[in-house]
């Protein structure tokens, strides 16, 4: 990537769309929620950016993203995202991938990471010796008829309460460690702030990600 080419990522979630580029220290922000279609998220990103500078987009998208295009309309968003053309509604090249995709890729440290996205829902990825793949483990059966995303999403927070909310992510995170058998296991997403007074109580190998993971993320997409 030409040194000059500044990068615009966009982080989009549930709850929020988060902005940073190339140069700027200090994101920005704007609501998404269930309404959001396509076309809003464009038109809030240009109005948060109009007096930036960028050149290419990094994209993360709440779903699957098959050949960098969005696979299947997200959960927590409005509709009309399979087929959009981000790049002509941006006038500027974008690179797509899995929200939890760009996260876990501004937090690999090398070897085998996966990455747990605890967040509205859960999302993952696993990083190989520098290759990326995104996986879908969220809905995958763990306990009583529920999924993973059932126990440590958003969903799971609030009807279990946070302390044994705590337990199932830490036994999840010992559970698929071994299964996909990986050196290490990143927990990012916004409910990972919830474990920052409870680092001690994390598996061997278990990291806390940073809210820089993404945008460090969608800078190296644009790096490779």
């Amino acid at each position: 990537m030409p040194e000059d080419r500044r990068v615009l990522v966009i982080d989009v979630g549930g709850t929020h769309v988060k902005l940073l580029a190339s140069g700027r220290r200090v994101p920005s922000r704007f609501d998404s929620g269930p309404r959001m279609t396509p076309a809003a998220m464009v038109a809030g990103v240009q109005a948060a950016t109009a007096d930036w500078t960028f050149d290419v987009i990094a994209m993360g998208y709440p779903g699957p993203v098959v050949k960098g295009t969005p696979a299947r309309e997200p959960f927590n968003l409005g509709k009309g995202w399979v087929k959009f053309r981000f790049a002509q509604a941006f006038e500027c090249p974008v690179r797509i991938v899995n929200d939890a995709a760009m996260q876990a890729l501004g937090g690999y440290r090398g070897g085998r990471t996966l990455f747990l996205g605890l967040g509205t829902g859960l999302g993952s990825a696993l990083v190989v010796e520098g290759q990326l793949q995104p996986l879908e483990l969220a809905h995958l059966p763990y306990r009583k008829g529920r999924t993973f995303e059932d126990y440590i999403g958003d969903a799971g927070l609030k009807r279990l309460g946070e302390r044994h909310w705590r337990k199932h992510v830490i036994d999840v995170a010992e559970r698929l460690r071994a299964a996909m058998q990986v050196d290490s296991v990143l927990l990012g997403g916004g409910n990972a702030r919830l474990l920052k007074a409870h680092r001690a109580m994390l598996p061997k190998g278990t990291r806390l990600g940073s809210n820089a993971d993404a945008f460090r993320g969608g800078m190296r997409l644009w790096a490779r």
